[in-house]
């Protein structure tokens, strides 16, 4: 039996990062227990109150960013922490090597319906700037020293990378998290597809061109029939890709508020794009590589296409 920690060790991750990536994993087993307890934890319903996105919060998504804050304020590695839920920049221990970003709780609208969340996190190594600066995330993806998340679901998985393949580990009923596939991989063409039909007359008129291609199945340009899934969680969506294959998409669209995107460069797109990467897919946002995007912002945002290396292609092939 492969622990994660021992994996860590195989892998010839140094020790402080192992370190880190251990209090990450304790950090997510409260919040596997909360998730487990749901209603009998009183962690269902609204904490009426909005993050610095603009959201309501869920109490599940205040909960779950306090366990994950104040474990990483704790830890002698980390410089600093970014969180969808923090405004700021959260300055931690001046001495730490690395820096922390991280999604608490995605899919928070599936918290009430026991539906699919998880937690999603990146580590980068601390800039020679001051704690609290937003600089300390200023790097591109491809600068990721480590990449994941922990799906909260019928069993509780982690998807890890510390910059060799993408590794899948199941949470056993002793607390430790066991290596079940120890190289994740995406094969190139696919016949699935995840994408929010709800906004389909708000997307650009390519993108419309490209998923009508796809619902015309084997009668259509593309010869072949495509099955549609959508979770309205981020996590549970590529989850799915990363286990069987397929094509993820939440495009630029028209709407005001999500114009150029919905999900967030630093702790959405960034982590999830390597360990895509790393599985041997692809990662776009428009013409552009996730992992090459220079950050402008802490919450910036940006359309995220990922998946199936063919399929991600063709789609960068219809929007030249």
């Amino acid at each position: 039996m492969q622990t994660v920690e021992l994996q860590l060790q195989s892998d010839q991750v140094s020790p402080e990062l192992r370190e880190l990536v251990l209090t990450l994993l304790s950090a997510s087993k409260t919040i596997a227990d909360k998730v487990r307890r749901g209603a009998l934890a009183g962690v269902l319903g609204s904490a009426a109150q909005q993050n610095v996105q603009g959201e309501t919060q869920k109490k599940l998504d205040v909960i779950a960013n306090d366990i994950l804050k104040q474990a990483l304020l704790a830890s002698a590695q980390v410089r600093a922490l970014a969180s969808e839920e923090e405004d700021n920049v959260v300055a931690a221990n001046a001495e730490g090597g690395y820096v922390v970003a991280f999604d608490p709780l995605d899919g928070s609208s599936n918290i009430d319906i026991n539906g699919q969340i998880g937690t999603i996190f990146t580590v980068y190594r601390a800039q020679d700037v001051a704690s609290d600066s937003p600089e300390q995330f200023a790097q591109p993806g491809s600068a990721q020293v480590c990449a994941g998340y922990v799906l909260y679901g019928p069993s509780t998985q982690l998807a890890l990378t510390t910059g060799g393949p993408s590794r899948l580990y199941t949470l056993d009923t002793d607390g430790q998290y066991v290596l079940t596939e120890a190289e994740l991989a995406i094969a190139p063409d696919c016949q699935e597809y995840s994408i929010n039909m709800s906004n389909q007359r708000h997307w650009a008129p390519d993108t419309q061109g490209y998923i009508q291609a796809l619902q015309a199945g084997s009668e259509g340009p593309r010869g072949k029939d495509f099955n549609m899934r959508w979770n309205g969680a981020m996590v549970g969506d590529v989850h799915r890709v990363l286990m069987r294959g397929g094509i993820f998409l939440y495009p630029a669209n028209t709407q005001s508020k999500i114009h150029n995107g919905k999900l967030r460069l630093l702790y959405e797109a960034n982590p999830m794009a390597m360990l895509v990467a790393h599985a041997g897919g692809k990662a776009i946002s428009g013409a552009q590589k996730i992992l090459d995007i220079q950050p402008e912002s802490l919450h910036q945002r940006v359309p995220v296409i990922l998946g199936a290396s063919n399929e991600v292609d063709e789609f960068s092939r219809q929007h030249h």
